[in-house]
């Protein structure tokens, strides 16, 4: 029997961060980030955000369960005020940008700090970087504050923040909700 039809397609899978497999997926997180992202992280930092939020952290695995996509959040109060997200490092693969792994991810960190009542949600991103001032605009960021020679290497940069208190922008990414006591776990239309 053969097989004359066009190669599946690559299956993607959205996982959170266990760290009972951080010999398996930490160095791929790590390449992978400190291929795309300016700063130069140590293993500590990762370590940092990973042992204390690694439920705010999500991976995209392809077939051979290679890391293609990541992003690494926190929550914690801020200042002494709102409960606020932070979402600090999100690469993807390059061959596999423009299929919505990055905007699925973002909406997944998102989503699991709604769940542990975040009022807000903030990051920073090089001015320069309009691939990823697009995705977070769309999902409902606004500019915070503009910060000169924010990064190492000298780039300026946008703190972006999302409103999620009632009465100040509060937002829906379509991947869960509470409603009337109802989840909803079907993606939205919208976004």
């Amino acid at each position: 029997m053969s097989d004359d039809g066009p190669p599946a397609p690559t299956e993607l899978r959205y996982v959170q961060y266990d760290s009972a497999k951080e010999l398996t997926y930490l160095s791929s997180i790590r390449q992978l980030i400190s291929k795309d992202l300016s700063e130069p992280y140590s293993i500590y930092v990762y370590r940092y955000f990973l042992y204390q939020w690694g439920d705010l952290c999500f991976m995209t695995l392809d077939q051979e369960s290679t890391v293609v996509g990541v992003v690494v959040s926190k929550l914690e109060p801020h200042r002494g005020g709102p409960l606020r997200g932070y979402i600090a490092m999100l690469a993807v693969k390059e061959e596999h940008r423009g299929k919505g792994i990055a905007t699925k991810l973002v909406r997944m960190a998102i989503d699991a700090m709604i769940e542990r009542h975040a009022e807000e949600i903030a990051l920073e991103t090089e001015i320069t970087n309009q691939a990823a001032m697009k995705l977070y605009e769309r999902l409902g960021f606004l500019r915070s504050k503009r910060l000169h020679r924010y990064y190492l290497n000298g780039n300026t940069a946008y703190r972006l923040v999302l409103y999620l208190k009632e009465g100040t922008g509060y937002a829906r990414t379509g991947y869960h909700f509470e409603d009337d006591g109802q989840s909803d776990m079907a993606p939205s239309a919208s976004v």
